[in-house]
């Protein structure tokens, strides 16, 4: 798959997408990255430590966010992306579900679409990422946890949104799709789904993980955020084993180590 202008080699690899978020509020860092400067430093770092892709955002999706304008976030995320743009060589990420947003983004610089509605909140998207050519990560989300059977059902969901893409006429090798862990699940689904990754792949495209410090790491070992590294390099690991290709973490050096580690093991 080819991401700006870096190949990558999904049969052989896994890599690390790195989070700078430019957002106030955050569940774990917010307001931390949103002074240019240390955004820059901390993308320096990011890369220095095994970042292959940075993911911008500028709008928090934790639990009980509020929605903040297509105007607000362009002027959060359009700096970050020409900074890391201008100095640096890796692609770039643009974090949002909103078309407005995603053309600006890219226009600016900007090299993946990862949308954490899988295409299914603003209906522009799809012809947006399609109209630019550009590759995609596409998410699994519900507003309920409202599942019959959760693996069929969550199955079918992503069938969904793998049908908006292609109507949309996004290219098949373009696709990147991510189960949601912490979105539209329970706590009980969360497990499951990082459990049964695999499950995945029979829909025939590359798998992100990113459970990066997320509610099922904090419930289950009772851990504030800042403290969720250990257990996301323990999913990082299992997300490895599974099959994905992409893991998106707040902790690059740590994850990294942890997905070089595993790859020796399984390839040996």
């Amino acid at each position: 798959m080819k991401i700006g202008n870096r190949e990558f080699d999904l049969k052989s690899h896994a890599y690390v997408m790195g989070i700078l978020n430019v957002t106030p509020d955050s569940f774990s860092d917010g307001g931390r990255w949103n002074d240019r400067d240390r955004a820059m430093r901390h993308t320096e770092e990011m890369i220095a430590q095994g970042a292959t892709i940075i993911d911008i955002g500028g709008e928090s999706t934790r639990p009980g966010y509020t929605m903040i304008s297509d105007e607000e976030e362009i002027a959060r995320v359009l700096p970050m992306i020409e900074m890391v743009k201008a100095n640096f060589d890796i692609p770039v990420s643009i974090d949002t579900y909103k078309s407005g947003v995603a053309r600006a983004a890219l226009e600016a610089g900007a090299d993946l679409v990862n949308d954490i509605w899988g295409l299914k909140f603003d209906p522009k998207i799809a012809d947006v990422i399609a109209e630019k050519k550009v590759p995609c990560c596409l998410m699994h989300n519900r507003k309920q946890a409202d599942y019959k059977d959760f693996i069929p059902d969550f199955l079918e969901d992503m069938k969904e949104t793998i049908a908006i893409a292609k109507r949309a006429g996004i290219a098949d090798e373009k696709i990147i799709l991510d189960p949601g862990v912490g979105f539209g699940k329970t706590y009980e689904n969360n497990l499951e789904i990082i459990h049964h990754l695999e499950c995945m792949h029979q829909l025939g495209y590359p798998v992100l993980l990113g459970t990066s410090r997320k509610s099922v790491i904090g419930l289950t070992l009772d851990l504030p955020a800042d403290q969720r590294v250990e257990g996301t390099v323990a999913t990082t690991v299992i997300g490895l084993m599974k099959g994905a290709a992409f893991v998106r973490v707040h902790d690059v050096k740590e994850n990294y180590r942890a997905l070089k580690m595993t790859e020796a093991i399984l390839k040996s």
